[in-house]
């Protein structure tokens, strides 16, 4: 049942992922933290496994919604190789100060990103206002931003680069392909730092490789990277404005859920 589980999850990310940049770790991240938790893996390992099993699979999954974006035009690719460095470099940072927290206090911050990133769905107008592209500096040191929260909290830092993109000007289906194609070196960084076997003493459920559990991995990617693409596809056709609104509303009761019960001590 939890391969099920996971082929699921991948099914939903996949689709979350190519319509709106995000990566699919807002869903993925809580979700694993419930499973794991069913499964009598303690908080304190729980929600740094979950963190680093979903950056592992946004490497995989950011792959086919990179194509499909790049297909249809809508990645600035000059913008990305702009911010990159920034965040390769936070991307590191944020990976590493990661795994210096503890779970529960981890989970609370969690809790709270994702009460922020349900706020700007249901929220957040696009600027269509146009503006000069921003100098290379300040992409960069955005990157370093976006790259370090992201590692921290196991997203694809589309929730932060799109919004970031659409402030500077840049139309939203270019600010979405383009956030999708940062995704991939955020994930892949982190990966390295929350795959390595050298950063944790803990003892942790098998079959893993640092904090990534290799069975969710696999599972998640199976359906993820077809179900990317289809969402990428999707993006271009259907009203954003009402699907973002939705999983505003979702990602706002589950980031309640994780402040309530980290504060609390109730599950």
């Amino acid at each position: 049942m939890d391969y099920v589980f996971y082929l699921g999850l991948g099914a939903i990310s996949g689709l979350i992922s190519g319509l709106f940049g995000l990566g699919g770790g807002a869903i993925i991240v809580p979700l694993l933290i419930f499973a794991f938790a069913t499964q009598g893996i303690s908080s304190e390992i729980a929600t740094h496994l979950a963190i680093g099993t979903s950056l592992a699979t946004i490497v995989i999954t950011s792959l086919s919604s990179i194509y499909t974006h790049h297909q249809k035009g809508a990645i600035r690719w000059d913008l990305v190789m702009r911010i990159v460095p920034g965040i390769i470099l936070g991307s590191a940072l944020g990976g590493l100060f990661a795994i210096t927290l503890e779970g529960i206090l981890l989970q609370l911050m969690f809790g709270g990103f994702m009460i922020f990133i349900g706020l700007q769905m249901i929220f957040y107008k696009v600027v269509s206002t146009q503006r000069p592209t921003p100098a290379a500096p300040l992409l960069a040191a955005a990157g370093a931003g976006i790259g370090g929260i992201s590692a921290l909290f196991g997203i694809g830092g589309g929730a932060l680069t799109t919004p970031f993109l659409t402030h500077a000007g840049i139309r939203i289906h270019q600010a979405v392909g383009s956030a999708a194609a940062c995704g991939l070196p955020i994930a892949l960084v982190a990966t390295l730092v929350y795959g390595s076997p050298n950063l944790t003493g803990e003892e942790l459920p098998g079959p893993s490789l640092g904090y990534i559990f290799l069975p969710a991995w696999l599972g998640i990617v199976v359906t993820s990277t077809p179900f990317a693409r289809i969402g990428a596809l999707l993006a271009h056709r259907a009203n954003e404005q009402i699907l973002k609104q939705s999983f505003g509303w979702l990602m706002l009761a589950l980031g309640m859920r994780f402040v309530w019960i980290n504060i609390s001590g109730y599950q």
